[in-house]
């Protein structure tokens, strides 16, 4: 097995939204094409990208990691005699220090999906049915349960606009939606908790009171008042859950809020490695019967350090259901069916072409079914197979 060809681009997202910190008007993706070839004439393209949130690492790619693949030589296969991105993945870490798990992370988990995409190709399977057969005992999900991303801030976007913006998502399929708040910087607390509810009401008027069907995300922006305010005000809706409402590394104010909080919180996509991870799940005082950890494998070095994520949560009492990744994309979207995870974020009007899944795969009841195609399936994906395949 040899890696014999890696070609990367810089792709705008230019979304014009923006939620409680990031304006993502400017943020850029990094993508990859990672060419491995087998070693009895057969070779497969993988394709990579960085979810939403971190902007592209052409200079790390290009000065480290990429170098390190292409020195890198003959790699071991896996016991089952097919691709193993794990001596990749090892070698794009050489001489790399421990700690320092920030934008280090995002370039070598663009370069992490590319490998398992081609992994997969280079078996004939989709890249979910290759992570059952390898991990999970040959067991999968037959369709993975996701929710509708969306309320962004936008200008001159009000409380209708969000509410009809939530009757698109019902419409494409989707029972379970999400919403952002927290996004009035500068409005006193008061004011801004009050604004927010209002938003919050109206949506929830129009899943008919039904708060399990609304989700509330607040970006890492409060500090502990403002956290334990807006809790004390939701906690009666039966909300899915309250999304990081604040510093996703402050694990001790977590712990503190969780006390005084009931209901489900949401928290993990910030942080992008087991370690940290292992941190939250120590420290941040959160519970295994209902909150949600959202790590990012895109984000957080690739599968290969999602799977010891995974190992440290059941080692710590935390099933791989409690796991909803973020990032609405097919690299997570693969790995919760094939590894039993609680479902996928989804992005259905937001961070195109990388958001949203198979083209023409309906979602019903927030539920949506893999194509039964090689490797992750982006193509199979038309806006998004239209910008990896200039590669």
């Amino acid at each position: 097995m040899k890696i014999t060809s890696i070609r990367q681009g810089v792709v705008p997202i230019m979304s014009a939204i923006a939620n409680a910190y990031i304006d993502f008007s400017k943020m850029t993706a990094s993508v990859v094409a990672v060419t491995v070839e087998s070693g009895d004439g057969r070779k497969a393209t993988g394709y990579g990208f960085n979810s939403n949130g971190r902007y592209a690492q052409p200079g790390l790619l290009t000065e480290r990691f990429i170098p390190r693949l292409e020195e890198a030589g003959e790699l071991p296969a896996h016991e089952d005699g097919g691709f193993d991105p794990t001596p990749a993945w090892t070698a794009m870490m050489k001489n790399e220090k421990p700690g320092g798990h920030g934008d280090r992370s995002v370039a070598v988990g663009v370069l992490d999906m590319a490998l398992w995409d081609a992994a997969a190709k280079l078996a004939g399977l989709p890249l979910w049915k290759l992570l059952s057969n390898r991990f999970n005992g040959g067991r999968h999900d037959a369709t993975a349960w996701v929710y509708a991303a969306g309320g962004y801030y936008h200008p001159g976007k009000d409380v209708d606009g969000l509410v009809e913006e939530m009757k698109r998502y019902l419409g494409q399929g989707y029972s379970v939606v999400k919403m952002k708040i927290g996004g009035s910087p500068g409005m006193p607390l008061r004011e801004a908790l009050l604004l927010d509810l209002s938003r919050i009401e109206a949506v929830l008027k129009l899943l008919d009171g039904d708060g399990s069907r609304l989700c509330v995300d607040v970006n890492g922006r409060f500090g502990l008042h403002a956290a334990l305010s807006y809790g004390a005000a939701i906690q009666n809706f039966g909300l899915r859950w309250y999304e990081e409402p604040l510093d996703p590394l402050d694990y001790a104010t977590h712990a503190t809020l969780a006390e005084h909080y009931q209901p489900p919180l949401a928290t993990g996509e910030n942080l992008f490695s087991m370690l940290d991870a292992r941190n939250l799940i120590r420290h941040g005082g959160l519970r295994p019967d209902r909150d949600i950890l959202q790590f990012d494998p895109a984000l957080s070095y690739g599968l290969v350090e999602y799977l010891r994520t995974l190992t440290m949560l059941r080692e710590h009492g935390w099933s791989p259901r409690r796991c909803v990744p973020h990032g609405g994309h097919q690299f997570a979207l693969n790995i919760a069916t094939g590894l039993g995870l609680g479902g996928n974020e989804s992005y259905p009007e937001v961070f195109a072409p990388f958001g949203g899944f198979a083209s023409g795969v309906p979602v019903v009841d927030s539920r949506v079914a893999m194509p039964d195609v090689p490797g992750i399936g982006f193509e199979v994906k038309n806006d998004l197979w239209a910008v990896l395949k200039d590669l």
